[in-house]
């Protein structure tokens, strides 16, 4: 991203006013998420994720482009009484954070390329949530433009080196069209390799 996708990044979250509450598509994994361990919020925002991870016991570091929103992710867990990891990185330019994680996050943010790299920094047996919209969504949403959105049934295919455990691709309660993932990097899997 370019400096002027992260001044455009900052200004929209400093014209935020509304609280928004944890995704509810990760709270609906609550009972398959661990409790304990390392987890990578990716394009997290202004934390609201990251924060619930926390609560639930886990080492969560936020990564995001924005400075305003890291510096808002800062105070929500100093009012939510956690702490997070913040990090400002350019997630299409510069390497994630090493791992290992036993659970990377990725919520409303498409970039390819991280489908080849999360299976790198995820311990075996750890998880992987992702959820973004589909071209459908266009159908009643003009935004995300489509340059940010999932082909129908890509989801799927953009899987490696992890095994899904769920996934959907349908409207979601909010009205907007999901492909929606749980994978899992298998216990005897290094890197994507799968033996013989």
């Amino acid at each position: 991203m370019s400096q002027e996708d992260r001044q455009r990044w900052n200004d929209k979250y400093q014209q935020a006013t509304a609280q928004r509450e944890p995704s509810a598509f990760l709270r609906s994994l609550e009972d398959r998420l661990p409790h304990a361990g390392r987890a990578l919020d990716l394009a997290g925002g202004a934390g609201h994720d990251a924060c619930w991870l926390a609560k639930r016991g886990l080492d969560v570091t936020l990564v995001d482009i924005s400075d305003v929103a890291l510096e808002q992710a800062e105070a929500l867990a100093r009012d939510a009484g956690v702490t997070l990891t913040r990090l400002r990185l350019d997630l299409e330019t510069e390497a994630l954070p090493p791992g290992p994680f036993d659970l990377v996050v990725c919520l409303n943010y498409l970039w390819r390329p991280l489908f080849a790299a999360v299976p790198k920094i995820l311990s075996p047996g750890g998880l992987f949530v992702f959820a973004q919209p589909t071209r459908r969504n266009l159908q009643r949403h003009p935004h995300p433009s489509a340059r940010f959105l999932l082909e129908e049934g890509e989801l799927p295919t953009l899987l490696q080196g992890l095994q899904s455990l769920s996934s959907t691709e349908d409207w979601t309660d909010a009205g907007r069209h999901e492909a929606r993932l749980l994978a899992q990097k298998l216990q005897h899997v290094a890197d994507g390799v799968r033996p013989q």
